[in-house]
């Protein structure tokens, strides 16, 4: 008898008044009917049990015939195509192909890493690399790869690479016309081993041969770290690497004892990285014993929660945390952490929302798999992940709406929401990087800008301080020149959405009638790049500024030189300083439930 039949039957006798011995029949009295629907209940509930496990057992009996029957298929599939296709087939390219599109219909962060790219595994896990410690870039304009930025006392700097030397060779290995992957391959290598890098330098037209030693290169995690004035301490995270949490301690008490009165760590654009990293940082503000992030998943085993275990530095000091759309994972855990324990004011736009944990596991060949094992929920009980997966078709996914999502309440009470990352306490909007500016940055053919900034760093041995160097209104008016005459044009939005409008108008028969209004549009739409870049001085400027001050300055030149006119850090300088504001926005405010966890 199956269990389901077993299941039915004890239904069925357990449907009549209860019997104490067989042929024994008489009205049940009212506690004799309370044991009996007990007996019922109890035994009901065994079968159905039962049943439920056979169902279950039923149920992984079909996901295992599944797995075992695509796998066949497979298998057999790419057999006979080994056979019988008419070319020579690749198994690492086209088995690898078929892999990575089967983690693709996942999320984008459950990534396989064959043996070949162990190199590229490693600098994802712990930040560091081997190679020479300079930033390269494909030049659109003379179709090579260039020294974009050396890192300071990297061997790269050492051997006096600068902005824009044109990487003719590695190892006599021509690298003409490479991209920057071919190019950065042959750059990277064991830390220790030697090899021979030929440039030639534009200012000059000298070609150089050097002979450069690799070293192990660990991406800083505080690239810079400085006084604000006399009261705000600012710190610039980067990534959640193995003791990040460490160097902020370090900046921390180094500016206490210069006088901080405020702390402002600045956590945008950071991808994350460690969660006990981010426990970590968290433990500098908040008292031992707090729970920082949870993770919850199908593998109850690899469940986990990372709480402060350390004694904090300061719990009082007010602290404000800068992020953006690229403030990401442990940066959203951090944030979001402190916000949920009224530790601090998040400041800026809302973040990623990458609300999922990875973990790495070996495969075969020395092969890794990372791969997203589990949500984490934050102190209040939210997640923030913005989109589910589970619904991709076809390359779609789907965001998670505001109407969807739930309140949740921080320790203090105030209110906050789960879905589409942290939202901070403070908005924010950095300033908008306009159309003629992306392109003179990124897309731009001629390298009009490029080619400025080389020229300029050749005829000056040396600028002002990071923090006070901007080009002069006279320089700018050269690149203004240098732009008009290289040939330099751009995609205009406007341009766009009128030719479309156009399109519409003319398809829904409206054109004819509304061609005056259209043309008088048309006209005060006029491109004039000269207007353009007048229009655009200040930010341009400013970008052109920061790359140059990178030249002299390397990376630490550049954040300094942008924390000038950088509108969020000034808004958040403002705010650290004024304590009774600070103070209000962490209070609560209308109807909470503070005891919801």
């Amino acid at each position: 008898m199956s269990a389901l039949e077993v299941f039915l039957y004890f239904c069925i006798i357990n449907t009549g008044p209860a019997v104490d011995e067989p042929g024994d029949f008489e009205p049940a009295t009212d506690n004799q009917g309370n044991i009996h629907m007990i007996k019922k209940i109890f035994l009901t509930g065994i079968f159905a049990g039962l049943l439920c496990a056979s169902l279950h057992a039923q149920n992984d009996e079909d996901h295992f015939f599944k797995i075992g029957k695509n796998i066949s298929v497979f298998n057999e599939i790419y057999k006979k195509l080994d056979m019988y296709y008419v070319d020579s087939i690749d198994a690492d390219d086209v088995i690898g192909y078929g892999i990575n599109a089967m983690l693709q219909r996942l999320d984008p962060y459950t990534l396989y890493y064959p043996s070949e790219k162990a190199e590229e595994f490693r600098m994802f896990t712990t930040g560091k690399f081997a190679g020479i410690g300079s930033v390269i870039r494909y030049n659109q304009k003379i179709k090579n790869v260039v020294i974009e930025n050396p890192s300071e006392g990297s061997p790269a700097a050492l051997a006096g690479l600068r902005r824009g030397d044109i990487i003719l060779s590695v190892d006599d290995r021509s690298m003409a016309g490479k991209d920057v992957r071919f190019v950065s391959d042959n750059l990277k290598g064991e830390a220790g081993t030697t090899f021979k890098l030929q440039v030639r330098r534009p200012s000059t037209g000298k070609m150089m041969t050097m002979k450069i030693t690799r070293q192990t290169i660990q991406n800083p995690a505080v690239p810079y770290y400085g006084m604000l004035g006399d009261e705000v301490g600012y710190c610039k995270l980067t990534g959640f690497t193995p003791d990040c949490s460490k160097e902020v301690r370090g900046a921390f008490l180094d500016m206490k004892t210069k006088g901080m009165k405020a702390f402002l760590l600045d956590l945008r654009s950071n991808g994350g990285g460690s969660e006990a990293e981010a426990a970590n940082l968290v433990s500098l503000f908040v008292p031992k014993g707090e729970l920082v992030v949870r993770n919850v998943g199908r593998q109850k085993n690899i469940n986990r929660d990372f709480v402060t275990t350390t004694e904090p530095i300061d719990t009082v000091m007010p602290v404000v945390v800068l992020v953006d759309d690229e403030s990401a994972s442990s940066a959203e855990i951090t944030a979001g952490a402190l916000q949920d324990l009224d530790r601090a004011v998040i400041v800026g736009s809302r973040t990623y929302g990458k609300g999922l944990v990875q973990m790495t596991l070996p495969v075969a060949y020395n092969g890794m798999l990372k791969i997203t094992t589990n949500k984490y929920y934050i102190p209040s009980g939210r997640c923030i992940q913005a989109i589910d997966y589970r619904k991709r078709r076809g390359g779609y996914v789907d965001h998670l709406p505001d109407s969807l999502t739930k309140v949740f309440y921080t320790r203090a009470g105030r209110i906050v929401k789960d879905g589409g990352g942290i939202k901070p306490d403070v908005d924010l909007q950095a300033d908008s990087l306009t159309n003629i500016a992306y392109y003179l940055t990124v897309a731009d053919s001629t390298e009009v800008m490029h080619d400025f900034i080389i020229d300029y760093v050749a005829k000056h041995s040396k600028i002002a301080p990071a923090d006070k160097f901007e080009i002069s209104d006279d320089d700018y008016e050269q690149f203004k020149q240098k732009v008009l005459q290289s040939g330099f044009t751009f995609d205009r939005e406007s341009e766009k959405m009128m030719k479309a409008l156009i399109r519409v108008a003319r398809f829904e028969g409206y054109y004819d009638k509304a061609k005056e209004e259209f043309d008088r549009l048309e006209s005060k739409l006029s491109h004039n790049l000269s207007d353009e870049l007048d229009f655009n001085k200040k930010l341009i400027k400013d970008i052109i500024s920061a790359d140059i001050a990178s030249v002299y300055y390397y990376q630490k030149g550049r954040i300094v030189n942008m924390l000038r006119t950088d509108r969020q850090v000034i808004g958040a300088v403002e705010l650290a300083k004024d304590s009774e504001r600070y103070r209000s926005i962490l209070k609560p405010s209308g109807t909470s439930d503070p005891t919801v966890r």
